[in-house]
């Protein structure tokens, strides 16, 4: 299939490509001009720079494409990520970029779209296991996800195939995130915001990457991305530690997610992801089925020893 990309130079688009390369596709990345996705061309890549906010110019980039994955963000460093105002750009994006994309691949009659979209969108359910249909409940900071989704449900009421993946937080060897954490934790502290009883839910980026290519053959729909074990905060700092060989974490109080503001809020969640139904409709598996097989292989990781 020819399959057109966006957010293809980021953390799960560098990785997505090669794998849709190995099967046989051919791929357009487009974006912003940029070194990095120069790069792609060294791949056999078609490289194509686009405003993305631009429909018409979309429309033109996606002419010919049968696929199109819009993984485009805008992610505020770990230091502004809390401050008021710092995911703005990515609500723009998921707003008026995806609406734009979604138009456009209307028009020149693109049969299948991928949105990215965001698993902790969740309410928080304590114990109990989410699926798709659970109640969602975004955040000030989130709340553009909702109207990512939109754009592609409107694509699929308008004939093509819509899939929506809602990624669990990334982490992964290289990733800042999953340094931060692994080095909080060998300071004794789990910086993971919440109680210890509540359960996080996680992805690497490698295994969300399998998933976007998953998606150009799954039936039309919205699907968790997330590992098969998502954890207590209690039992991961425990399996942190013991990795790592340091005693079991201590825990920040529970009122210090509000300090964070709406994001700190949403990290606060219990949130117990299934990936079920994207494993029944896929020959998808995550190769890390745990952050105990996840975080062992960021320690394993050249950059890590």
């Amino acid at each position: 299939m020819n399959v057109f990309i966006t957010g293809a130079s980021g953390v799960i688009g560098q990785r997505v490509i090669p794998a849709l390369l190995a099967r046989g596709h051919s791929v357009t990345a487009a974006g912003r001009p940029s070194a990095r996705l120069a790069a792609l061309r060294e791949l056999g890549v078609d490289v194509v720079a686009l405003d993305i906010f631009d429909t018409t110019a979309a429309e033109r980039a996606m002419q010919g494409h049968e696929v199109a994955v819009n993984l485009a963000t805008k992610v505020p460093s770990q230091k502004r990520m809390f401050l008021p105002g710092a995911w703005k750009e990515m609500t723009h994006v998921r707003r008026a970029a995806s609406r734009a994309l979604t138009d456009a691949a209307t028009r020149v009659g693109v049969r299948r779209f991928v949105q990215e979209s965001f698993a902790p969108l969740y309410a928080d359910a304590g114990e109990q296991w989410i699926v798709e249909s659970s109640r969602v409940e975004p955040a000030h900071y989130n709340r553009g996800v909702l109207d990512a989704e939109a754009s592609a449900h409107r694509f699929g009421q308008l004939g093509g195939t819509a899939v929506i993946l809602r990624f669990a937080l990334f982490y992964g060897p290289g990733d800042p995130f999953s340094a931060t954490m692994l080095a909080a934790v060998k300071r004794g502290w789990m910086p993971v915001l919440g109680k210890r009883e509540s359960y996080v839910s996680m992805v690497t980026h490698h295994d969300a990457a399998g998933a976007v290519v998953a998606a150009l053959d799954v039936p039309a729909g919205t699907y968790n991305v997330v590992d098969d074990e998502p954890m207590t905060r209690e039992a991961l700092g425990v399996a942190l530690a013991g990795m790592l060989g340091v005693r079991a974490p201590r825990f920040l109080p529970s009122w210090m997610a509000k300090l964070g503001g709406s994001m700190g809020e949403t990290i606060a969640r219990s949130v117990r992801v299934s990936n079920r139904a994207l494993k029944d409709a896929s020959g998808w598996r995550p190769e890390y089925p745990s952050m105990r097989e996840g975080f062992r292989a960021v320690l394993d990781a050249p950059s890590e020893r």
